[in-house]
């Protein structure tokens, strides 16, 4: 075939028309040739086309083994692995244990059930809250022994690689450290990154501390709905320091306050002067405020801004703890000002432990837990209601077509869910 369309391909077109412009060739043989010239021309784009598919199709094969952007196969498993045992492990994780079981475990320092009993607790299914009940119900008896330690700041002030650096210190004195960070939840999609261990690769390594990231939801304040019954929950699996990571706050954000012992704050040096140290908010509420990133060209800015926040902080009130809120340097990276931060919080424990303001701020803080967790529960039980949530979209058509105020919206919502 090659060889005919070779032979066809270098053929000359005068030498072929020649016999049709001459007189003397026979009608038969001028229309003979003329068929001739038109497979001649159908041959030859088919052999054109064919050539342009084939380079295609080569410069595909090319693209592909060249692109970053390829999916490599799967690892297939060795063939050590053994059937049974693959099933067993199966057949485990399906296996919900029991309250009993969960609270057995975390009462015996089990990582494995203390994790699954959070996650219970963070569920919004009606069966799960149940059972959460009972497990925290069950701890609670084996709980308050911690100091709980809430650390905040602005975003960016390097709370995570703070808390790796002060967890590491706090485990080589033997303490047991569990951390529970908070990471900020989408208004959009409503995803949280959940990439705090991420920030923490070495003290996620250590056997005496343990990290839980947690979303922060709908619930203002910088921390997560249940932050507080997991508190009690690490409490009771004996971790002696509690840190509460809270998201990045602004100066109304203070709910962490209210469910710690001590109360940290991060600055960074040039995020305010003395003005902004004295606004109403969250730098009242602080026992010490640590200006973080004091290294390299830093220094020198980080104790200026130490001094005019230490200037702030003796305008405010005295506390009612009679504790001075204080002002330190500190890096994470080379970790200098570190070992000073724990000891300003044993000071604090002491001096609040020996005039009975540790004991009575703990209950000020289970009064108020208590209506906040019965605002929450009216709050699910209104929204989960049938009939108020049929009501529900109805009124909200009504709101935005301007049919009916969203003040009288609410009370017939409020009036169907109370009758």
């Amino acid at each position: 075939m090659r060889i005919i369309v070779a032979i066809v391909m270098s053929c000359d077109k005068n030498t072929i028309l020649a016999p049709i412009k001459t007189t003397q060739t026979p009608v038969f043989l001028k229309g003979f040739i003329l068929l001739f010239l038109v497979g001649y021309s159908l041959l030859k784009l088919f052999w054109f086309s064919l050539l342009l598919l084939s380079k295609t199709i080569t410069l595909n094969d090319q693209k592909k083994s060249t692109s970053a952007l390829h999916e490599k196969a799967g690892i297939a498993p060795p063939d050590f692995v053994s059937d049974v045992v693959v099933k067993k492990i199966q057949k485990f994780r399906k296996v919900q244990p029991s309250a009993a079981a969960l609270v057995k475990g975390i009462l015996a320092g089990m990582i494995t059930d203390l994790s699954r009993a959070i996650t219970l607790v963070e569920s919004r299914n009606t069966d799960h809250l149940l059972k959460a009940n009972e497990v925290i119900n069950a701890c609670l008896p084996h709980a308050n022994k911690s100091i709980r330690i809430g650390v905040t700041g602005v975003p960016g002030v390097g709370k995570s690689t703070f808390i790796e650096a002060f967890g590491k210190h706090l485990t080589s004195l033997g303490k047991k450290v569990a951390v529970l960070a908070v990471d900020p939840s989408s208004s959009i999609s409503h995803g949280s990154i959940l990439g705090d261990k991420t920030r923490m690769e070495e003290l996620v390594k250590d056997p005496n501390a343990y990290i839980r990231p947690s979303a922060s939801g709908d619930t203002l304040g910088g921390v997560a709905r249940k932050t507080r019954e997991t508190i009690t929950l690490c409490e009771a699996c004996g971790f002696d320091v509690i840190i509460i990571e809270t998201v990045g706050v602004g100066q109304s954000e203070t709910a962490v306050h209210s469910m710690v012992d001590f109360f940290l704050l991060l600055k960074i040096a040039g995020a305010g002067d003395e003005l902004q140290g004295i606004k109403r908010g969250i730098m009242e509420m602080a026992d010490a405020i640590v200006i973080n990133k004091a290294d390299g060209d830093n220094i020198k800015k980080a104790k200026l801004a130490k001094t005019e926040f230490n200037r702030a902080l003796h305008l405010f009130p005295a506390k009612k703890s009679g504790w001075t809120p204080t002002t330190a340097t500190c890096s994470a990276i080379t970790h200098d000002g570190i070992h000073e931060v724990w000891e300003t919080i044993e000071q604090f424990v002491k001096l609040t432990s020996d005039n009975a303001y540790f004991t009575k701020k703990r209950s000020e803080q289970n009064e108020y837990w208590l209506i906040e967790t019965i605002n929450e529960q009216l709050k699910l039980n209104f929204y989960n209601h049938p009939e108020v949530t049929t009501l529900l979209e109805a009124n909200k058509k009504a709101v935005q077509n301007d049919e009916i105020s969203p003040f009288a919206a609410a009370q017939i919502l409020l009036e169907k869910y109370f009758k």
